[in-house]
This record gives structure tokens, sequence and C-alpha cells, in this order.
């Protein structure tokens, strides 16, 4: 890698960061950043193609003979009111799915994302040692995990050429510094789901001419809970969780209807399979146990696989990320159960995936941490993803992802 060029870019890009960070933009409406790309990879001379799969930017570098290589970072901000207080914080508010007028924060890192992907981009470019064809993806809507999917469906892989490697990486609150890294599943599948309970509604004071929704809502996610502690054997791993309960409007009515929101997250996909029946016979059993007269929904919204890093593609990537940082800080971090849609661009492609977490917290707060016990403790106490207070530090977080996604990059690409 050209040093003194990255050297030179990262005022640039720290300024990119932050005006990226004070922009967010929630799923699918990401023209800002959209825009902000496609002329920033047109300066330096890739083939770009916009509005793919609604606002994705893709880019394309060809240099003769060789793998083609896609590099992917995610654009969407989430509706979080940010709390950091920081000098470049986001003030920003935009329109949900639902037509509310909500707050807009980059709570994911997606900025340290679209700003180290660039970086990237901008090193490769100028560096004249490697063959192949580079393929850069800045994709929409991953936090609604509908973003992969809509750019393949709208002919991806018609528009740029089929990938070798499909390679991407996410920020954590891990030190900066450090590089999670496993074999095999990574991220979790994950299934959002909306449960309509179809009462009848009528007055609080005569409940036995109703079908409360309510009290059926509330059966149905006490028994919810026993899909993973009952039905999910102690080897596998599922997290079943109801994050919103809507219903009524008046303490002395009983309503027609409740709707709750639901997500479960999975490694296998039999575990998955089975789960998701466990959700539909429940839900259907308290129903008809509670005497509603019409069948629930049971609707998935937001589903994506889980991430399988291909174990051949990770050993081949993993020298390239420990030369970066040292052996010693290139460590599995086990199963993680957030999830990503990125396996969706390499599953279309029937391509290797290598997708890692990148360290973005202040080594400083681990400094007392001279054991596991005493990491997690560190970790605990830090703001996580999608937190209002989660602020991954520019430096040296921005430097090592330029580095480590051309590092990584560089593992695919001929070098004659």
């Amino acid at each position: 890698m050209d040093t003194t060029s990255l050297a030179d870019l990262m005022p640039r890009l720290r300024e990119t960061y932050r005006d990226l960070h004070a922009h967010p933009e929630l799923s699918f409406t990401e023209h800002r950043t959209a825009g902000l790309v496609a002329a920033w990879l047109r300066e330096l001379g890739l083939t770009v193609t916009e509005g793919v799969g609604r606002t994705g930017v893709v880019g394309v570098l060809r240099r003769g003979d060789g793998p083609v290589v896609l590099l992917r970072a995610d654009m969407d901000g989430l509706p979080v009111a940010e709390a950091t207080g920081l000098p470049y914080a986001s003030s920003a508010r935009g329109i949900d799915p639902e037509g509310r007028d909500v707050p807009v924060m980059h709570a994911c890192g997606h900025d340290v994302h679209v700003t180290c992907l660039l970086g990237a981009v901008s090193v490769l470019a100028a560096d004249a040692s490697w063959s192949g064809t580079l393929v850069a993806v800045f994709q929409p809507a991953e936090e609604v995990a509908q973003g992969a999917r809509a750019m393949v469906e709208d002919g991806l892989y018609d528009t740029v050429p089929r990938p070798d490697v499909v390679l991407g990486q996410h920020v954590a609150p891990i030190p900066a510094g450090t590089i999670g890294l496993r074999p095999g599943p990574s991220f979790a599948a994950t299934d959002s789901l909306r449960i309509t309970l179809f009462g009848e509604g009528g007055h609080g004071s005569r409940p036995e001419a109703t079908v409360d929704p309510v009290v059926l809502a509330a059966a149905t996610i006490l028994r919810l809970q026993t899909v993973v502690s009952r039905e999910v054997a102690g080897t596998d791993t599922a997290v079943l969780t109801v994050g919103s309960v809507q219903a009524g409007t008046k303490s002395n009515i009983i309503p027609d209807e409740a709707v709750l929101l639901a997500n479960l997250r999975t490694y296998d996909v039999r575990v998955r399979e089975k789960a998701l029946a466990a959700v539909t016979r429940i839900v259907e059993g308290e129903a008809a146990t509670a005497g509603a007269r019409r069948a629930p929904l049971v609707e998935p919204f937001e589903q994506s696989p889980a991430v399988v890093n291909d174990p051949a593609g990770v050993e081949r990537t993993r020298p390239a990320l420990e030369a970066l940082v040292g052996a010693g800080r290139v460590v599995d971090p086990g199963p993680i159960t957030g999830s990503e849609d990125v396996g969706v661009l390499a599953e279309a492609a029937d391509a290797p995936c290598v997708f890692w977490l990148l360290g973005g917290a202040d080594p400083v707060a681990f400094a007392g941490a001279h054991d596991l016990a005493g990491i997690r403790a560190v970790l605990a106490s830090l703001p996580s993803n999608h937190s209002p207070l989660f602020a991954p530090v520019i430096d040296p977080t921005l430097e090592l992802g330029v580095q480590a996604l051309v590092g990584a990059a560089g593992s695919w690409l001929h070098h004659p």
C-alpha cells in the first residue's frame, strides 16, 4: 500500500466522516449520501451506476485480467435521537415507513463503513501493482434487511461482473486496532414478524361481551418465551424478542385488535425453520384458546439469512489483517447475534463471503483490562451499536478500516 497517499487522504476522510455523521438518512432515502459517493467514485475514474436497488451506488475499476473483488459498505442511518454531544452530532430528521417524523442518527457506524470504503477505493485506484477488477458496492437499507436483496433483484450482477469474493466489515465497540474474524456462521439470520391478533371490542365494564385482544396479546407474549427456552436445544442458539405491543386508545375501551412486532435471530437454517413454525403455532393456538373468531396474521417484513464466512476465504484473508494489526489482535469474537444482509450479495453471486468486525472503541478505555473478564466488563460499559451514545473514535478507526479493506482486497487481486 502507498501509505503516503493514505496519509495525504486522511484529512479528507475525517471531514467526510464528520459530514456523513451529521447528515444521516433513513433506509432507501440515502440520496445525499449516494450523491457524495457517486461523485467521489467518478473523480477516481470508476464506471459508476446509481439507483441500483433504489438508492444504491456501484463503481467498477477494471485493470486487466484477474479476480473480481467486491468491497461493500452500507449507507443508512437509524431512527435514533443522537445524545453523544459531539460537535458533528446529527440533528437530522426523516420520515419513517409508517409516515412518522423521527430523529435520524448514524447509530450503527455506517458512516464509518462508507468513509473507509471511499478511502480504500482511493488507495487501490492509486496503486498500479495489482490486476483484476474492483467492484465497490455502497448498499442502501441494511437496517431494514432489504437493501442487498433490492440491489440483486434490480440487476446488480447484470450491471457489474459477478465477484469471486465479497468482502466487508462492520465497526463495533471493541478496541480500535482489534479485528474480529471467524469462519462459518458469524452473524445471525434475522426474521421480523408483524403479528396481528383479532378480538372483538367493546366497553371495558363488560369484558364478557368481548374477545379481549390485549389479554390475548399478553398471553401470547408470555407463551412465545417458551420457543427458545423449551423448543430450541441447549446446544443450539436462538433469540426471540417482542419489541413492540400496540393496542387500544382508552382505558375503558376494549379494542378490536392488537399488533405485536417480534424478531427472531438464529444461525442454523433448521433452528430457524423450527422456531418460526413454533411462533405461528403458538400465536394461532392462543387465539383459538381466547375464542377469537378470526385467525391471527403472522407477516414477515424484514428477513435476512445468516452471514456465513467461507472458511477457506477467511484463511486466505487473515494474513493481510494480521499484518495490519498483529496476529494477536485478530480475534474470534464468537457468533454475533446481530444481523447483516451482506451475505445476500455473496449468495446471489455464489461467491465466498469474508466479513469482519472493525474495532472502533477508544483503546484507552481498555487499558486496565488484563484478561478476558476485564475486557468483557469494559465492553458491557460502552455504548453499543444502535445506542444514542454510539460514537466510534475517528483515529485510528478510519485509517485502520481503510487499510483492512485494502489489505483484504489485495489478498485476492493479482499482483503481477
